[in-house]
């Protein structure tokens, strides 16, 4: 899908690396990592993705039954990496319907995952009350990963926030009734250690919630 780099924080503009500068530049936020153009599912453009990726591109694997791969983004540039995945699957909600579900995985500071999950950004940190019990529990690359709902999230989604390996997971569902998908301790791979496997992915139309803008 064409399309220019955008703020991973407001999905506005950003300027190229020049003369003054060695970063992506956003006139809102500064230096940031840009985000790519969202890529349509597909075996290859995961491909991409993962051979740029420096975080997790994190998918539940198993997918649910009935569940899709639904498209992928990046944020970062040929020279950085990608310093943040996001990964949309798609399938039947728990409670009937259409459920949606982002994955993101980001260094600090990176804001993508705020972005999608529609909160103050750039970090979950503020948001979650880590000194009370998760409210949900995922395996995450072979490890207990302790989710956390996230303060402030609009009502039409469930946010989730904690750690994995030392960066940032985020797991958006949509709709809000969806989340209880996360209570079912979900066994999330990083594709970047999947290998062949990675060519099994079933893969369905684009997410829509991979191109909204911040609030949308």
């Amino acid at each position: 899908m064409r399309g220019e780099p955008s703020c991973p924080k407001c999905g506005g503009r950003v300027r190229a690396p020049g003369l003054f500068t060695d970063s992506w530049q956003c006139d809102v936020h500064g230096a940031v990592h840009p985000l790519q153009p969202v890529l349509p599912p597909s075996v290859e453009a995961l491909g991409v993705v993962l051979h740029r990726a420096q975080v997790p591109v994190w998918m539940p694997w198993p997918l649910p039954i009935g569940w899709l791969f639904t498209g992928i983004a990046y944020a970062g540039d040929d020279r950085s990496g990608g310093r943040a995945t996001a990964v949309a699957c798609s399938g039947p909600g728990p409670l009937g319907g259409p459920g949606e579900l982002l994955l993101v995985a980001e260094e600090l500071g990176v804001g993508l995952g705020a972005r999608y999950a529609g909160v103050p950004g750039p970090d979950p940190g503020p948001l979650i009350d880590v000194d009370r019990p998760p409210h949900a529990k995922v395996l995450a690359g072979g490890r207990p990963t302790p989710l956390w709902l996230v303060d402030e999230a609009p009502e039409d989604r469930a946010v989730f926030a904690g750690e994995a390996r030392g960066l940032w997971l985020w797991a958006i569902v949509w709709p809000e009734q969806s989340g209880m998908l996360m209570y079912d301790e979900l066994v999330l791979t990083d594709l970047r250690e999947a290998g062949a496997e990675v060519e099994l992915v079933p893969c369905g139309a684009l997410s829509p919630q991979l191109l909204t803008r911040p609030g949308g």
